[in-house]
């Protein structure tokens, strides 16, 4: 980090570590899913319970996400949820029997819930501070960090059976990208104080000279906008969920792909995520986030559609393949129009998202059930035009975010010599 002297890119590292510490996080306990169930004699019901127990713990720690974001500031609250994380994986592997994994894994989702909203909230702090389009890529390294998490579980495996050797050196991992972040997080920002006149005149105006007693901050019902992007939150991770969850299945009973090409629906759609997300950033400093939200969205739409009408595998890989590009930037500029909002906004817009991760699967497999999968992934479809929808309602700010790095520093260079 001491290498990188340039502000913008050692804050972006920094926080990109975060990133990569949540994906890698969650892809080490998931990689050892078949070990803990054996440990703990779990049957199929009793783990779906388990990863369902991490969901509802993401998603209704909402309320104490926003008091902990306004009392302690994304820097501290990021820091502190990544070494918590870390800590969960030593103690999920050295849970005794299923209710304390249970709990663990309740826990972890208040964890996630956490670092989720810390993490985006520095992200877009770092737009708006240094006038740079990051937040995609930084979600990108959220990919990186699950891609590594699956390398050293194989490699563990191959090692050692002992989940609980494998969860001590991740936590070391976890720990060392942790501090590897902490000196260059951006510092919270401070508001404005008014000056010793205004606070004055102020206290004067609306207690007739009394001193105002200072209110108490609460949790607001939130506005309109920011319903609005929570619900492009929900349909665009219920459509990402879906596809990682159902890609597979549909290509080998609907497609009629082998056993050897099954796989690639899901590998289609999360490599052309991470390529998009990679470049995303240019897009948005092109286009802006309205556009790239609303055209992706529509992408996505379109490019499943066509894979259910047309059949076969090649249209199938063909429309996964639009879906990862068009839902690629849905998160990042979401998150960053809600950081907009205040840390409330940005929480309950997270957990939303993580509703939307939560409840997709089953309830496209819902309808898959009552009547074919095929109608699953059109409701998929569906819920990817809906972010268009939402999306039309945001009040998108058109910041310098949207504008090259550089051109404002090139405009008042030019007016200096001028």
């Amino acid at each position: 980090m001491l290498l990188v002297r340039d502000e913008f890119r050692r804050a972006q590292l920094a926080i990109a570590a975060l990133f990569c510490v949540l994906g890698f996080q969650y892809a080490t306990w998931a990689a050892r899913l078949p070990a803990l169930k054996s440990d703990l004699d779990l049957s199929e019901a009793q783990l779906g319970l388990l990863l369902m127990a991490c969901g509802v713990g993401a998603a209704v720690s909402f309320p104490l996400v926003a008091a902990l974001s306004r009392r302690w500031g994304s820097r501290r609250l990021s820091l502190l949820s990544a070494l918590f994380l870390g800590v969960l994986l030593l103690a999920l592997a050295a849970a005794p029997n299923y209710p304390v994994a249970l709990l663990v894994m309740c826990a972890d989702g208040v964890g996630v819930g956490c670092l989720n909203v810390a993490m985006n909230a520095q992200g877009a702090a770092l737009e708006s501070r240094h006038k740079r389009t990051a937040m995609s890529q930084l979600h990108a390294t959220f990919s990186a960090g699950s891609l590594g998490a699956a390398l050293l579980a194989s490699g563990m495996s191959a090692l050692s059976h002992s989940v609980a050797l494998h969860f001590g050196v991740a936590t070391v991992l976890v720990i060392l990208l942790t501090l590897y972040a902490q000196p260059a997080l951006l510092p919270e920002e401070q508001p404005a104080r008014p000056s010793a006149d205004e606070a004055g005149a102020d206290a004067d105006a609306g207690t007739g000279g009394a001193p105002e007693k200072k209110k108490k901050r609460t949790w607001s019902i939130p506005s309109s906008v920011t319903l609005w992007m929570g619900g492009a939150m929900v349909f665009g991770t219920v459509a990402e969920g879906a596809m990682n969850d159902w890609s597979a299945l549909y290509m080998k009973e609907v497609a009629d792909a082998s056993a050897r090409l099954a796989p690639l629906g899901i590998a289609v759609v999360s490599v052309m995520m991470v390529l998009a997300r990679l470049f995303a950033d240019g897009w948005r400093t092109r286009w802006g986030d309205a556009r790239v939200v609303r055209v992706g969205s529509i992408l996505a739409t379109a490019g499943l559609a066509f894979a259910l009408l047309a059949g076969g595998v090649a249209p199938a890989l063909i429309g996964f393949a639009c879906m990862g590009l068009g839902l690629a930037a849905v998160t990042p500029c979401v998150y960053v129009a809600a950081a907009r909002q205040g840390s409330d906004a940005l929480a309950l817009v997270a957990a939303m998202g993580t509703t939307g991760l939560l409840a997709g699967p089953p309830v496209i497999g819902f309808i898959a059930s009552g009547s074919s999968l095929v109608w699953g992934m059109a409701a998929v479809a569906v819920s990817a035009s809906l972010v268009s929808v939402c999306a039309a309602r945001i009040r998108w700010t058109a910041t310098a975010t949207a504008e090259p790095a550089g051109t404002a520093e090139a405009a008042e260079a030019a007016e200096s010599k001028g």
